[in-house]
Formats: structure tokens, sequence, C-alpha cells
């Protein structure tokens, strides 16, 4: 394994979520000394994604990061029915596990999805372990309205045809490194593209522990996005929590296109902009930005 992500492993630990052990880091503030940040990752990849804002963030919050089931270094197991529920199910029980019942939340992609399933669940009450309280929402780039998401042809192949099934068995073969990877090289800006060693990684965390058995079965949260889009939705809209979205517009999934939809459809929408060439990782390609932005949304809250 790539040196680096055998530090992140290194660093984190696991809690079992009725049979399975889900991986996690908790670093930065000591619990219960300074705000929480809950951190939710995308989809294909891990808590890995936030190694180039981590450093800022555990000065300033105790951040917790977790690896969704099926994913990084968390189990995947084959046998499953992956969804965005369970997903939530997840963070809401470490959350219980480590005793925190209020926090900021920073998502991306996936992570939107489930941090949208978490809002609902503060918004109606029908939490599945305990209640949480969110000091505030940031959103980065992600289908938060299946109507303006506009995903590549290899996910839509993966996730929602019987192909899916047929791809994982040659997912580490050279074929389909291929095609992970062009598809990888198009959802980042022309700038800000992954090195050959980068993508390694990439592949290794998909890897790892037999992953890619599985990645088009999580890949299949996209129908859930269909099934609840309203409840998210309603629960996005009446919400007194603070939310901003910081977009890299340049997303062909999850751009521009959807900061527009996300600012006609949530009351005095608040979205930043990131700059014409970042894409769909703002955390990895504009991490300063994204920090800036972030903090921004915060502190804003804080002082009112």
């Amino acid at each position: 394994m790539d040196a680096e992500l055998e530090r992140w492993k290194s660093a984190g630990q696991y809690f079992d979520y009725l049979g399975f052990d889900v991986f996690h880091r908790v670093d930065g503030l000591p619990l219960g000394e300074g705000p929480v940040l809950l951190l939710i990752h995308g989809y294909p990849f891990n808590s890995f994604d936030w190694v180039r804002i981590w450093p800022t963030l555990v000065q300033r919050f105790t951040v917790i990061a977790p690896d969704m089931l099926g994913m990084g270094f968390s189990d995947k197991p084959s046998i499953y029915q992956y969804s965005v529920h369970d997903h939530a199910d997840v963070h809401e029980a470490l959350l219980a596990h480590l005793g925190v019942t209020r926090c900021h939340v920073l998502a991306h992609d996936l992570g939107d999805s489930v941090a949208q399933e978490l809002l609902a669940r503060h918004e109606f009450g029908d939490w599945s372990y305990a209640a949480v309280e969110f000091e505030t929402i940031t959103w980065l780039n992600g289908g938060m309205f299946n109507e303006a998401y506009t995903p590549r042809l290899v996910q839509k192949l993966m996730s929602r045809t019987p192909l899916g099934d047929a791809f994982a068995r040659l997912q580490n073969g050279p074929v389909m490194r291929r095609v992970v990877d062009r598809t990888l090289d198009e959802l980042f800006g022309p700038n800000t593209r992954p090195t050959a060693h980068e993508l390694d990684r990439f592949r290794q965390i998909l890897e790892y522990n037999d992953g890619g058995a599985v990645t088009h079965k999580v890949g299949r949260f996209v129908a859930d996005r269909y099934q609840h889009r309203n409840r998210w939705v309603r629960a996005m809209r009446q919400t007194a929590v603070p939310m901003r979205l910081i977009d890299g517009p340049a997303d062909p999934n999850s751009g521009a296109h959807m900061a527009r939809r996300y600012a006609e459809v949530i009351p005095d929408a608040d979205v930043v902009m990131l700059a014409d060439d970042i894409a769909h990782w703002p955390q990895l390609e504009a991490p300063d930005a994204v920090l800036t932005h972030f903090l921004a949304h915060v502190d804003r809250v804080a002082a009112e």
C-alpha cells in the first residue's frame, strides 16, 4: 500500500456497526473541548479525500471522518443492500458511539445525499439512533437534485444496469482500469487532473479488501436520490440550519448547472462558485479556497 495511505489507515480506528467494522479517524481538539466537524466523503473513495484540508481542520475542530461501508478501509460485504439510509445510519451510530450530539457537517458527492438524509431526520424527528443538532452544513459538489445530475456513461452502466455485475468481474483488469482512469480524468478540472501516482492511490482505495466486487453495488445509491428527493428537498427548504454550497463549476456531473438549480430551489441560497477550472473534487483541486469559504461560513454563524 502507498505509504501515505498506510499512514492514514494507521491513524484511524474501527467501531462495530451491526457486526461490520467501520473505519474512522478522530483527530484534532479532544472531544468536548471544541466544536465537532463531521466529514462525509463521496463515492467511490473514502475519508482520504479530505487529506489536503485535514491539517487546517484539525487545528479548529474535533474532526470525525468515517469510511462508509463498501468503501475505503471499512468492511465491504458482498451480500448487502447498500443505501443512503444505511450510510446515514452508520454516521448516526458513529456519532452516538462517540457521544456527539452537536456538530458541523462538510459533505461531498454521495456524502451530500447522506447529509440530506441526516438533515431530514433532524427536521422530521425520525432518527435511528440519537438526535443530533447541526450547527452548520456545507455542501461540496454532489447530486443534490437528481433532475440536474448528469453522471458519466460508465457511472450509469455500473450503477443502473445489470452490466455492473459483469464489469465488477473485470474491475482489476487493464481495460476497466483504463475506463475508470478516463472517467476520473473527466471529473477533475483541466489544470488539476490527478498524476499517475494519485491515480494509483485511487485504485488502491477502490481495490482494498476486494472493493472492486462491490463498487457497482454501492453505486446504486443513485436510486435513493429519486425515491427520497422530495423529502430531502423539503427538509432543505424548511430548515433553520445555516447551509452553504461551495461548487466547482467545471464538474460535468454536478458543477455550475447544479449550483444554478440549488439557487432556484433553496430559499436565500448561499452559493460560492470556485474558479472556472475547478471540477468535482474541490477539496483536492482547490483546498485553500474550500477552507477559506468553509471557515468563513462557520465563523459567520458563530458570530451571529
